[in-house]
């Protein structure tokens, strides 16, 4: 079994502050994705570099303080690359590692902004991973994409549908996307599992909406459809704090690629 959990920490220098490498340390997962680490890669304290038996892998933004993608893994991958775009990997989107019996995609969606603004850009984006994910299905690979998507799918995905729709995160176009993305050939794994309502991963700081669950449901991990047969559980890890975000989790039935 592998576990690989993701989780947005808006900010590695200031989760750090708040117990993030104890949390890595007790987790008991095999590779950890972090997305908008907002940090340069000479910036990053010596003691986040190889965490408990963990080798760390980073893509940072050119902008300081900006986006960025880590990966904690207990399993070393074959190779270790961003997306190869440039317009995304200069704002340290993606990070592709290659393992043995998958390949992981870490992603840090763009948010679409106020009234769309960014709206092609996050969209681009969406397709130039998509079509990059559907490579490597062609090529016989298993592909799980693991991030925060920074979109809701479906109205049972966040707290208030109605009055979010035209909001970045939940517009129509990004919804449609990620119809287009599922009908390609991808699982939402935690729906696989759980189709409750009031499942969140994002609450605004604002208006005590975490206490009150007032969320959204914009962090997955997405397998492709050969893929889904092998994953065991995929959770909502509410309980933990440090972020706006809380950590996501799949258990994938793999054998002889762990670290054990």
């Amino acid at each position: 079994m592998i576990t690989v959990l993701s989780w947005n920490v808006n900010g590695l220098r200031a989760v750090e502050k708040k117990g993030f490498l104890d949390w890595v340390k007790s987790s008991g997962a095999d590779i950890i994705c972090i997305q908008e680490t907002k940090i340069q890669e000479d910036q990053i304290p010596a003691e986040l570099k190889q965490p408990d038996g963990y080798r760390s892998y980073w893509v940072c933004a050119e902008r300081k303080g900006y986006s960025g993608v880590g990966v904690f893994s207990r399993i070393e991958p074959v190779s270790v690359h961003p997306l190869g775009a440039p317009q995304f990997d200069s704002e340290g989107r993606v990070l592709v590692l290659e393992f043995p019996e998958f390949t992981l995609i870490n992603a840090y969606f763009p948010n679409s902004q106020e009234e769309g603004s960014r709206l092609a850009y996050k969209l681009e984006f969406c397709e130039t991973l998509r079509h990059y994910a559907l490579d490597l299905v062609s090529q016989g690979k298993r592909v799980l994409i693991s991030g925060d998507y920074n979109i809701a799918h479906k109205p049972i995905d966040l707290a208030n549908p109605k009055a979010n729709e035209k909001n970045p995160g939940y517009l129509p176009e990004e919804r449609e996307w990620m119809d287009k993305f599922i009908a390609s050939g991808f699982v939402d794994t935690f729906r696989m599992f759980n189709q409750e309502a009031g499942q969140y991963t994002w609450w605004t700081y604002r208006f005590n909406a975490r206490e009150k669950n007032i969320g959204w449901r914009i962090d997955y991990h997405c397998v492709n459809t050969a893929f889904a047969p092998l994953v065991k559980e995929a959770r909502i890890l509410k309980e933990v704090m440090g972020s706006d975000h809380c950590p996501v989790s799949v258990t994938l039935n793999i054998e002889g690629a762990s670290h054990e």
